[in-house]
């Protein structure tokens, strides 16, 4: 199996004939989807996702994909397939697109439509296509063909890309339910057919390959959320994804059986529902969904609230509520559940929303202690049923953790795809399909970009990294005046402190070594400021760093006269 190395260099010039596969986002993450397909010098993008911050990314909001290789190729760019309507497949799209607003997007209905509702909210009005499974549309030189795929949110595509470099397939997010709520089963014989053909790449799903077996299927959560609902006394408040259709309409079904009003709370999914009710995903009985404030007028037992937050957002419906900083207040006797998976990387934050809500009496019914979710990623008994399906000539897992993309591709070697034609990836890695091997060649830039507020990129790691030590260890100001001839203290120095849990009187102790610092560099001739500032700065560290064992954020003001 193939794998990245430090020492790549940027990639050669593809050869005649070659398909390149440029991944700058979803591998070795969950999230941030997005992969550059290059034939005969015109791209065509698989999604484009964000990724949500985790706790040592502080103010940051979204995390999105790396655009730099293709900035300068915006005009190359034939279009961009949106597998699913999932936030980490289209959450990056409105970025891109204030670059070049023409880039066509192609996708299913709800995915598009989704989509276009949040391109509304930056003023984009974008170009699309609309393709459904068994659809073969020509993208500049990709003759792509459209497959469906059973997935957590309806609509959900595969893409089959034809060159005459080869065949590759990207399944998007899938798994193989054989019951879906929608009767739109994962559609095996037309991968049946494309292995027939001669799959040159694939590009699989790995997010569930560590899980032996098979995933339940998804009604059967059904019976679960009856239970919990013929047992609550009180409200019952659902959190779940705003996209996760299938999983609301069975809270939908839930509720009108036992005679409860429900109300959808946040932006996303009161905006999300009213997308997939209108084109007729979701099935709403006359009169059970009502606004939030008509909940007022009702009794408790018979209220359902569905909000997002369940990875524990701070600034979600769910997590608010657990802080008493939400206009519903929790107390004791309602039943929160929550729907969803934890997502790697969120579980402290999940668990201290749980925490919170059952401070405040609520009954908490997640993942740990009912079947209240279900994946909506193939595990690995559907992955190895794939494979023997497919029959591909070259593997390259993608969406996952480093964890998952190496699982998945043991599980590919096992159906006898040679090792050697496993390619093991990371965002901005290049991969090659020439003659029929798929090879990494070389690797460009994909790092992190982080979105903070109307800022777009300009929170850089360094920025984090001052962020994360004013959090956990303060700031510590000192200010000096010094005479611009002889270089010794006019006034001051002056300390403050804020968070590093210092008391200001215990400054005193270090007056002493900044003026002794100070009076060194003026006997040595060093009258600089930012000189003097560096100095300052090193020995109030010291101190501190002998003293207390903490290494706070030293801020040095050196002023002339």
């Amino acid at each position: 199996m193939s794998h990245p190395h430090p020492e790549l260099g940027p990639p050669p010039k593809l050869p005649k004939g070659g398909l390149r596969v440029t991944p700058l986002g979803g591998l070795g993450e969950i999230g941030r989807n997005m992969t550059v397909f290059e034939y005969d010098g015109r791209l065509l993008i698989v999604d484009c996702g964000v990724l949500f911050p985790e706790e040592e990314q502080p103010g940051v909001d979204l995390i999105l994909p790396d655009f730099t290789s293709v900035r300068d190729r915006l005009d190359d760019i034939e279009g961009i397939v949106l597998t699913h309507g999932h936030e980490d497949h289209i959450g990056g799209v409105p970025y891109l697109l204030r670059e070049r607003p023409d880039i066509p997007l192609i996708g299913s209905k709800l995915t598009l439509a989704l989509i276009e509702a949040k391109l509304q909210e930056h003023r984009i009005r974008p170009y699309t296509l609309e393709v459904v499974e068994g659809h073969r549309e020509r993208i500049g030189p990709f003759d792509c063909e459209f497959v469906a795929v059973n997935h957590s949110i309806p609509d959900a595509l595969a893409v089959a890309i034809r060159t005459p470099a080869g065949m590759a397939v990207h399944t998007g997010d899938f798994k193989m339910d054989q019951l879906p709520l929608d009767r739109r089963l994962t559609d095996l014989p037309a991968f049946a057919r494309l292995g027939e053909e001669g799959i040159d790449l694939l590009l699989v799903d790995s997010t569930n390959a560590e899980v032996p077996g098979f995933v339940p299927p998804e009604r059967d959560i059904s019976n679960v959320l009856r239970t919990v609902f013929a047992g609550a006394q009180k409200r019952i408040i659902v959190a779940s994804f705003a996209s996760h259709v299938h999983r609301i309409q069975q809270i939908l079904d839930a509720a009108h059986e036992y005679g409860r009003r429900v109300a959808f709370v946040g932006r996303s999914m009161v905006r999300n529902m009213g997308i997939a009710r209108d084109l007729g995903y979701l099935r709403v009985p006359a009169g059970l969904v009502v606004d939030v404030k008509a909940l007022d007028d009702l009794p408790d037992e018979e209220v359902v609230l569905v909000c997002t937050g369940s990875q524990g957002e701070p600034m979600a419906a769910l997590s608010r509520m657990a802080n008493r900083d939400h206009q519903i207040r929790i107390v004791a006797g309602d039943t929160v559940i929550l729907a969803s998976s934890l997502i790697p990387g969120n579980e402290n934050a999940v668990y201290r929303v749980i925490n919170g809500l059952t401070r405040w009496g609520a009954n908490v019914v997640h993942k740990g202690n009912a079947r209240v979710h279900v994946s909506g990623h193939a595990s690995a008994g559907e992955l190895l049923y794939f494979y023997n399906i497919c029959k591909p000539k070259n593997l390259m897992p993608v969406h996952g953790e480093w964890r998952h993309l190496r699982a998945n591709a043991e599980l590919g070697a096992l159906t006898g795809i040679p090792k050697d034609h496993i390619v093991i990836a990371e965002d901005g890695v290049v991969v090659d399909l020439v003659d029929g091997r798929a090879r990494i060649v070389g690797k460009v830039q994909a790092g992190y970009v982080y979105v903070d507020g109307l800022s777009v990129g300009d929170v850089t790691e360094s920025s984090l990294k001052d962020r994360r030590i004013l959090g956990e260890e303060g700031i510590i100001s000192v200010y000096v005046v010094v005479d611009s001839t002889t270089g010794k203290v006019v006034s001051g120095p002056q300390i403050q402190a804020r968070g590093s849990g210092i008391d200001d009187a215990s400054f005193a102790a270090v007056v002493p070594k900044i003026e002794e610092a100070i009076a060194k560099a003026a006997a040595d001739g060093v009258a600089e400021p930012h000189q003097l500032q560096q100095l300052v700065r090193r020995a109030v560290g010291r101190w501190v760093s002998d003293q207390y064992r903490r290494r706070p954020m030293i801020l040095p003001v050196v002023i002339e006269v």
